[in-house]
């Protein structure tokens, strides 16, 4: 879409129901603020774990370069899922660990803890002898660096005091059609798998709540306006679950693009930040259909939450915002630009 007028014309289109401040209204555009005194800052990143890093290293120094150009102090990095694509021979001991991971989103920067889940990738036996997510798992478990992956889905609140969001990180490879790779090997979990992670999510979603903010994150979307299209698996089994327990945000990579899209009368903002260093995919849906944003490009994002609202911020490779919004705790959503 070019220019504001087409944007306005989609937001009234896309952006009337009730989950906004007001049955039919607009919400009004405002200028993005990198930084919020009264929040935490997290920085996500999906589809990363590039053979080639190229495209990852530079995502990664735009990172570096917006934390030192904003002042920020990252309290959580969200590892969405494809963590390392192609082999990883040395299992947990793999100098890869080091030079993309360690090296590539350095301490000295990202001081804090990296909350990380699995993608279809990560189930791959590369080679055959090593299983990736059993490597991941036993790096988390050593508790010597920020990796975080205590099991392949769990919870957590944060910050630890006065916390101000629930987090669900879930293992989204759940059996689907296109989880079919060529070679004839289906990387999913086990149907005994998936029953049990969906009680223990309905289990989590009951429980009550001390937070303003609920979040899930997965590697695989929902919906997608990507190649990998609308994930019809998790569209019966946790999007109705999202509804139900107004889940604020949905966090999402698989598609290698970044996304924001939003559905009439949903209480759910779903989020796809699969820009960290894979090959990029070409979008099917174009955002003047289905968003408000879709684009095909490398990039970040930076999620702010403060007591008032969340700010939602996704970069491109060279560290610029190209899209954002904020969404208060009763679910209103402000497009910013």
């Amino acid at each position: 879409m070019n220019g504001s007028l087409s944007r306005r014309s989609f937001l009234r289109q896309s952006f009337a129901f009730s989950a906004l401040a007001g049955l039919g209204s607009l919400p009004s555009l405002a200028k993005p603020q990198v930084k919020n005194a009264d929040g935490f800052q997290w920085f996500m990143v999906g589809d990363w774990g590039a053979e080639d890093p190229t495209a990852q290293g530079s995502v990664a120094k735009a990172m570096q370069a917006y934390v030192r150009e904003h002042s920020l102090k990252p309290d959580a990095l969200l590892m969405l899922g494809d963590n390392w694509y192609g082999d990883l021979p040395g299992g947990v001991d793999d100098a890869r660990w080091k030079t993309q991971f360690e090296d590539m989103y350095p301490k000295s920067v990202f001081d804090c803890t990296a909350y990380a889940i699995p993608g279809n990738h990560d189930y791959q036996r590369m080679p055959l002898t090593v299983n990736k997510l059993d490597a991941e798992l036993a790096y988390a478990k050593r508790g010597h660096s920020r990796w975080t992956m205590p099991s392949r889905w769990y919870s957590f609140e944060f910050p630890a005091k006065n916390p101000l969001a629930t987090v669900i990180a879930l293992d989204s490879n759940v059996y689907h059609p296109q989880s079919q790779h060529s070679e004839g090997v289906n990387f999913t979990l086990t149907q005994e798998d998936q029953a049990e992670q969906l009680r223990w999510l309905k289990t989590e979603l009951e429980k009550p709540r001390r937070t303003p903010y609920l979040i899930v994150m997965a590697h695989h979307p929902v919906y997608s306006n990507g190649p990998h299209g609308d994930h019809k698996v998790l569209i019966a089994e946790w999007e109705p679950l999202l509804r139900e327990h107004k889940v604020h945000l949905y966090l999402a990579g698989h598609d290698h693009d970044m996304q924001h899209l939003e559905f009439e009368s949903h209480p759910t903002s779903f989020v796809l930040s699969g820009g960290g260093g894979a090959g990029l995919y070409t979008l099917k849906i174009d955002e003047a259909q289905r968003g408000p944003y879709a684009a095909k490009v490398h990039g970040f994002s930076h999620l702010q939450i403060a007591q008032d609202k969340l700010t939602l911020l996704h970069m491109d490779e060279t560290g610029r915002v190209i899209h954002g919004f904020t969404k208060a705790p009763d679910g209103a959503v402000k497009i910013l630009s």
